[in-house]
């Protein structure tokens, strides 16, 4: 039976799915864009904050590589929270689409 008390085909059905699927990967490269941005943008803030604590007109060797140590060290982390949320969202959609 259909949402309105109609009956249900196959194909509306085909194309109910079909739709939320389309809707999850749209939403889910805003979400990518959206966390590439925020990434650069924390990266920035705090490793250069923390390496870079008067800047000048170049940096020394060593706040090169507190910058670089850092920069890899929070892309690190960012990468293991981005991949557990990035399963917790599949396995969501994977539930939502079986509705």
């Amino acid at each position: 039976m259909g949402i309105f008390g109609g009956s249900s085909s196959p194909s509306t059905d085909t194309s109910s799915k079909e739709v939320k699927e389309a809707l999850f990967k749209q939403v889910q490269a805003e979400s990518a864009m959206s966390n590439a941005r925020t990434l650069i943008s924390n990266v920035n803030e705090h490793c250069f904050e923390a390496c870079v604590p008067n800047p000048g007109t170049s940096m020394s060797a060593g706040e090169q590589a507190c910058l670089t140590d850092c920069m890899e060290k929070y892309i690190a982390f960012w990468n293991t929270v981005s991949r557990t949320y990035t399963r917790r969202v599949g396995t969501e959609q994977k539930r939502m689409l079986a509705l």
